[in-house]
């Protein structure tokens, strides 16, 4: 009969489509100049948007560009991209700018964000400690990405650690925001860090 052929033919009330991957929203913080467009840039599949402006002498008065003089332009708003972890987990990255006079905006950014990566310089570690601050006064958990300008790493993680005062549970990675395998190896630093602490609260 045709009615029973269209019956075969139907898909059964097994069938359903894939489960949608889940979103999370990542903060890339740190001070001026301590490479979150480029780690954001280098890392994502997509065509980042960036809000970069060419630095002039106007901000000579409140810009410190020092140990960053070839510094160029300088992120105003944020930074865009986005990374895909596996099958189940699209990561949508947002980079703070690293500007005093543009931390305003971190409060808005940081809204609906599950955790952080705050890049830090050794050549001026003090240029993130305001991010480091941010993220635990609001209790927002995070990684330390030890941005190795040129190449090089001329302190090891635990000395850094030490340095910066960091508990425990906080990694600290050694990383080239450049190279997309270094950027993502600390993002998914960060995701195991937020399922461990999940799992944690879960026992607890």
């Amino acid at each position: 009969m045709a009615g029973s052929d269209r019956a075969a033919e139907a898909p059964t009330a097994h069938a359903s489509a894939p489960a949608a991957p889940e979103a999370v929203k990542i903060l890339i913080a740190g001070g001026f100049g301590v490479g979150k467009t480029t780690m954001v840039g280098s890392v994502s599949e997509i065509a980042p948007l960036r809000t970069e402006e060419p630095l002039t002498a106007a901000g000579l008065d409140v810009d410190d560009l020092a140990g960053i003089e070839e510094k160029r332009a300088t992120t105003v708003a944020l930074d865009f991209g986005r990374i895909t972890i596996g099958r189940e987990l699209v990561l949508y990255l947002f980079g703070t700018p690293g500007q005093q006079r543009f931390w305003f905006m971190w409060n808005d950014l940081a809204i609906g964000a599950l955790g952080a990566v705050v890049l830090v310089d050794v050549r001026r570690p003090e240029s993130s400690f305001a991010a480091i601050d941010f993220f635990e006064r609001r209790g927002i958990p995070f990684v330390v990405g030890v941005n190795g300008f040129h190449g090089r790493h001329p302190y090891p993680a635990e000395e850094i650690r030490e340095a910066l005062a960091l508990p425990e549970h906080v990694k600290v990675l050694l990383c080239d925001a450049r190279e997309r395998a270094s950027s993502r190896d600390v993002l998914v630093a960060l995701i195991d860090q937020l399922i461990d602490a999940a799992a944690a609260a879960a026992a607890s």
